[in-house]
Order: C-alpha cells, then structure tokens, then sequence
C-alpha cells in the first residue's frame, strides 16, 4: 500500500512538472493584463505611463529581447535581466499625447528568447487637447501684427474671374493698429482690409483677391506684396508671398461638345534612364496625340529643373494628328537617383494639366 501511494505521488509531482514543461513557448509569460485604458489624459499634464506586469510559468529563465512600438509617441522601457521561473518582471509603456489630441490605440510588440511568436500588448485612451493660445494660432510675428503663415496661400485660381481669400491676422499690441491704404503688389492681386484699423488684442481680417486672367499664365505661381502699417522704427513694412496655382477655366459642356473637344493622350507618363554618368545629356522623345476632333493647342510646358529641358517644333495639333516633345536633361553637377517631371498645359478640358516624369541614378566617377 506504502509502496503504492509513493508510486501515486512521484507520478502527479512528475506529471504536474511535465505540463509545466509542456507549456507552449508563447505562454509562459502570464501578464496580469494585456490591454489598458488610460481613460481620459490631458495633453498639458505630459507623458503617461503604465507598468504591464507578468510572471515567467515556465521552468527556465526568459529575457526581454525587444520592445517595439508602434508608434514614436509610446516610449517602452522593460525588465532588462533574464526573469526566473515564478519571478516578475514589467514592461512599461510610456505615451506622449504631445500634439495628439482625440482618442489613440496603440501597440506594444515583445520579443523573447522563449519564443518566435511575439507577444502584443496594447494601450488605448483619449488625449484632451491643451487649450490653443494666440501664440499657437498666429505663430508667425511681424512687429505688433501676427499672422498663421509667413505667406497667403490662395489655392486654385482660375483664369475666368477673380478668386478672393480671406486671411485672419492678430494686434498683440496693446493699442490699436492700422493699416495703410496704399500697399506694393502686382497689378492682378488687390488687397482689402474687413477693418484698415484693428482694435489692441484683436483678430482683423486681410482679403486678398487674385485675377487669373491678368496673371495670364498657368500653373503654380509664387508672387510678393508689401503691406504697411502704422509702426515706426521700420517694423510698419511687411512683406509677404501670395502663392497660387493657376488652371484654365472650362466652361460645363453637353456630351456632344465634349466628343468634339481636343483630347491629350501622351504615350509615356514615366521614363527611367536607368545608370549613367555624371555630365551625361539625356534625350528622349515623347509622343503627344490629338485623339479628339479640334486641335489640340498645347498652352504651356513647365519642367519642374533648370536641368531638364523640354520643347515642341509645333504647339498646335491637330484632330487625329501627333506632335514630338523633345526632353534633354542635362546631369552636369548632379549625383545619385534623381527624378524630374515635366507638365503639359493644354486646352483639354478633360485633361487640361498632364505630366511626364522622366528619372535616373547618377554616377559619379570615383576620383570626383
């Protein structure tokens, strides 16, 4: 009977060991959870931290070999020496909700010695925003004015009416400030001010006006005015860039003008030159196809490098009829991969902006 219940008890210990053992690689670290909810964070209180617990099951000693985040904003740090059997250890999750407000779901990918397969834990939570100062929304100092951007970003213009815009400036001084009426600035950008005179700590607005048709010209375009106010001491002079991008304006058409309108169809979007040297002339020539029923009348052509030359014998062509774009890119001066494009402005209204981008690895020999 002694002999027996011994034989029972060695049995359950060994067997109790042996699916210990048995115990997948995978497993053997037991978390106390593998999710959390930080809830709601403010981003004025900085990074919160969160320590993922567990316990290592198995029977041998496992080490940390990673931990990855999926994102820059959550900083892992991790129990760095081998954890023994029935020991602890942690991995703490660190997020910066800096510049990140609303909700976020993140992941924390762990790599061991005792498996292949990682281990993922996630952190979720909603981060407050910090309350936005004047500072944050009129970054930008001119003397007493503040503005959001160094320049006025008109968007589209098209070249059948003005195009006006808007702009919200700021007096953070603590008097009134006032604009001139007279102002610097081509004769196709006009400026306007909601109030010339705006109140001490006060928002005013700027209206610039665009006329395409003036301009006369097609794609982006960067332009400069100057402003004046009331300040002495030369802070009363602010320059600024007014950028646009030009397009053609296309009036609606029935189904049957646009079977009639000209149609750009180009016989490669892409070229690649593959290896050359440096100082090389490159040449190719593109085939551009009136496939529509009214010439085709080629606008403009815009390449986006000095170093990339691009011309046509004709800029008309006519319904079913083709035309050469002869490009020569010129790779004096330049290394490594490069890649250029040239635009083709035309009087398609189904396609009326086209690009060719054309690229290549420059070598450069070995005693330059």
């Amino acid at each position: 009977m002694r002999v027996t219940l011994l034989f029972t008890m060695t049995w359950l210990l060994a067997s109790a060991a042996n699916a210990q053992q048995l115990l997948p690689d995978d497993k053997v670290l037991v978390f106390e959870e593998e999710e959390h909810d930080f809830g709601l964070i403010k981003e004025v209180d900085g990074p919160a931290e969160y320590e993922f617990k567990f316990t290592n099951k198995g029977t041998k000693p496992i080490r940390i070999l990673n931990v990855r985040a999926s994102c820059g904003c959550t900083t892992p740090a991790w129990t760095r020496e081998p954890v023994a059997p029935g020991q602890e250890g942690f991995i703490k999750a660190v997020y910066n909700p800096l510049n990140r407000p609303g909700p976020f779901h993140k992941t924390l990918t762990i790599t061991t010695d005792a498996s292949q397969t990682p281990i993922i834990l996630r952190i979720k939570g909603v981060v407050e925003p910090k309350p936005r100062t004047i500072e944050d929304d009129f970054p930008v100092v001119y003397g007493g004015l503040r503005v959001k951007y160094r320049g006025f970003n008109m968007g589209k213009i098209y070249n059948n009416a003005p195009t006006s815009r808007t702009f919200e400036v700021y007096n953070q001084l603590d008097r009134p400030l006032t604009f001139s009426e007279e102002y610097e600035a081509p004769e196709y950008i006009t400026v306007k001010f909601d109030s010339a005179t705006i109140a001490p700590k006060s928002k005013g607005r700027i209206i610039v006006t665009y006329d395409g048709a003036k301009r006369d010209d097609l794609g982006f375009m960067s332009d400069n005015i100057v402003l004046f106010t009331d300040e002495s001491g030369g802070l009363g002079r602010k320059s600024f860039n007014v950028y646009a991008t030009l397009y053609e304006y296309f009036p609606p058409m029935s189904a049957e003008e646009a079977a009639k309108a000209p149609h750009l169809v180009i016989n490669e979007r892409l070229y690649d030159f593959g290896k050359v040297k440096q100082g090389d002339k490159l040449t190719k020539t593109f085939v551009l196809k009136n496939e529509g029923m009214s010439p085709l009348e080629i606008r403009k052509i815009h390449s986006s490098c000095p170093c990339v030359q691009a011309r046509m014998e004709t800029m008309t062509i006519g319904p079913g009829k083709s035309g050469e774009l002869q490009v020569v890119f010129d790779t004096t001066g330049r290394r490594g991969m490069q890649q250029k494009s040239i635009t083709i402005y035309s009087n398609d209204p189904r396609g009326s902006v086209q690009r060719i981008t054309v690229k290549t690895v420059i070598e450069v020999p070995a005693n330059n």
